[in-house]
């Protein structure tokens, strides 16, 4: 675990659940050192299998909703157990105390609400899962722990509203909008704390939100980036292409532009990525391979068929075509220049508000914030 993630106060948590009490059999750890997940079982390997689970790094437990078979790795990863440093810091975030009631959703390993109970106290934390099979295993799981967790089959996007008012509510999936319905089952002064981004890319930021007193709202900063897999209620369906661009693209119309290629394809949890998503609401970008020089980044707007592609080549001015109501290039290249106007700020400096009405999203100040 990297150095200062697992504060002292946590620690009995970890000493009393270490991660490995927990992760199946076969598991499929993202390997650094070759950049993929590798299936590692505990019979055949138990030296290397402990290793991993004692290694921050995120562990693959299911692939494919639970349809795959065989030991290589899957299409698409659904659950994990999320890289220890990432927990404790959420957990930090998450300011649990002795007796509080508490809410997860996304059960998954059920590792992170047994290290919720230790805290909180047994029968104080219910977790929801909408996977059966993952659920069951929780429910044996949770057998082995004395029962200290009430495991839920269910979709934790409508909350369970038979256990609130809860004083915490925690999300271990990412998530493209907050329901109300968190807010209405949390105490006022009650603290949210879940994984939350854009469509414009698959990043998301934890969100620290605070129930107002009134009950009626929950806001606050983000704390840092992180990424996780989404609620499966969230998750983004693949574009159609030919949907968006019936011809050429030489018929939308042509512009340039100076911002850099970087802006795209630069760091992974970049502060302007994030901000870009903020600021131009239901749109997905997708960067294409670089072939020959030249790479084509794609902007597609979620809410019409408007779409927008920039064109870049080494040691040429970029070209820029965009079509439909949506002027999504236009709107992408002012958000990045607002945010060099702000001074580059990074994720804590942004903040979310949920009320009934939906989310609003702000820089510094909720006072001034704006629909995402």
């Amino acid at each position: 675990m990297s150095v200062g993630a697992l504060s002292s106060d946590w620690a009995p948590a970890y000493a009393a659940v270490p991660r490995s009490a927990v992760l199946p059999d076969v598991i499929w750890p993202f390997d650094m050192v070759t950049g993929r997940s590798v299936p590692v079982s505990r019979a055949e390997d138990p030296d290397r299998w402990q290793e991993f689970a004692d290694t921050d790094v995120p562990i693959v437990t299911q692939w494919n909703d639970g349809t795959h078979t065989g030991r290589e790795p899957g299409e698409v990863p659904t659950s994990s157990a999320s890289m220890p440093s990432v927990v404790f810091r959420m957990l930090q975030d998450l300011d649990l105390h002795r007796g509080h009631t508490a809410l997860e959703i996304g059960t998954a390993t059920l590792w992170n609400s047994l290290l919720m109970a230790h805290r909180a106290g047994p029968g104080h934390v219910t977790t929801m899962e909408v996977d059966k099979d993952l659920a069951e295993a929780a429910r044996a799981t949770a057998g082995r722990f004395g029962n200290s967790v009430r495991v839920v089959h269910g979709d934790g996007f409508q909350g369970y509203p038979e256990g609130a008012p809860y004083d915490r509510i925690m999300a271990t999936c990412g998530l493209r909008s907050i329901p109300f319905a968190w807010v209405e089952q949390c105490r006022p002064g009650g603290i949210i704390v879940a994984p939350w981004g854009t469509h414009y890319f698959h990043g998301d930021a934890v969100a620290r939100l605070v129930v107002a007193p009134d009950g009626k709202s929950a806001s606050g900063t983000f704390t840092g980036p992180v990424e996780f897999m989404k609620l499966r209620a969230q998750r983004l369906v693949p574009l159609a292409h030919s949907e968006y661009v019936t011809g050429s693209v030489a018929e939308g119309d042509e512009s340039s532009t100076t911002l850099p290629e970087a802006v795209f394809v630069g760091e992974r949890f970049s502060p302007e990525r994030f901000a870009i998503g903020l600021r131009v609401p239901q749109c997905r970008h997708v960067v294409a391979q670089k072939r020959d020089g030249a790479r084509a980044v794609w902007f597609y707007s979620l809410s019409d068929l408007s779409w927008a592609c920039v064109q870049f080549r080494d040691g040429d001015t970029a070209r820029v075509w965009q079509s439909g109501p949506r002027r999504l290039w236009d709107s992408v290249e002012n958000a990045f220049h607002w945010w060099l106007h702000q001074d580059t700020p990074d994720h804590t400096r942004f903040g979310l508000t949920v009320t009934v009405t939906g989310e609003r999203a702000w820089l510094d100040d909720p006072a001034g914030s704006w629909p995402c």
